[in-house]
């Protein structure tokens, strides 16, 4: 009777076993295929920035064209804005180094959004070292020395991106809150968007000529922020009070 009982035993070891494996074999499996942080999930990520504490940031994208930078850079001027932040890319940095002194000029806070438009997770390291360098190289040479903020050109990053920037002293900067204007949905949505803002939010506007209602509905967007009592700053600001939110891939 000892006997017979010790088959379903040994049966039951066995399964346990195959079964260990097969969990182990699925984590390994979904950990492969999923090395990508999508653009909702920034709670885990300990290296991108998306959020502060205190204040809201006004933050422009330009990546090509000149008549919209102007604009903005006029509406910011005639509301006495003296925060925010710009992230340009370095071939946009090569052709309108006029638009850049003003923004140096304004005081404006700026950041690296590349050299060229490529989406960071489909490169090598090394292609992305060599892109971001290359940005860098342009802003050394018209005299911008002290960059340590960057946002990929797409939005989009993964584990490689970040071990990039960690290697080249930058900051990845992300956003909370998308207005989505680069789509032209027409001032009212953008102005909506954000609205909604909140302390330690920052906002993802650009300058580009492709979000044609920007500039226009800019003015109405600050309005909203002042009434609801909400102090603009910088980026790098919010760092620096150690009140901030980051999001990692491991």
């Amino acid at each position: 009777m000892f006997a017979s009982l010790l088959i379903p035993v040994k049966k039951l070891k066995f399964i346990f076993v195959v079964a260990l494996l097969a969990f182990f074999s699925a984590l390994i499996v979904f950990a492969n295929i999923s090395p990508i942080l999508p653009a909702f999930n920034y709670k885990d990520n300990k290296e991108a920035f998306f959020k502060g504490k205190e204040g809201v940031a006004l933050t422009f994208d330009i990546g090509w064209g000149d008549e919209n930078a102007t604009k903005i850079l006029d509406v910011l001027e005639k509301e006495n804005i003296r925060d925010a932040t710009f992230f340009l890319s370095g071939r946009w940095v090569e052709r309108h180094q006029h638009i850049v002194e003003r923004i140096v000029e304004q005081k404006y806070e700026i950041g690296i959004l590349g050299y060229e438009y490529k989406d960071y997770t489909e490169l090598s390291q090394k292609e992305i070292i060599r892109d971001v360098s290359k940005a860098i190289e342009v802003f050394n040479k018209i005299g911008i020395k002290k960059i340590s903020l960057a946002r990929t050109p797409t939005g989009n990053f993964d584990k490689d991106t970040l071990r990039v920037m960690n290697k080249m002293g930058l900051t990845l900067v992300r956003w909370s809150v998308d207005t989505k204007d680069w789509q032209n949905p027409g001032t009212n949505k953008i102005i909506g968007a954000a609205r909604n803002a909140e302390d330690g939010d920052i906002i993802l506007l650009h300058a580009s000529d492709s979000a044609l209602q920007t500039a226009k509905a800019l003015p109405k967007i600050i309005e909203a922020l002042e009434q609801n009592d909400l102090e603009l700053t910088t980026v790098s600001k919010m760092l620096s009070g150690g009140t901030s939110n980051t999001s990692t891939v491991e």
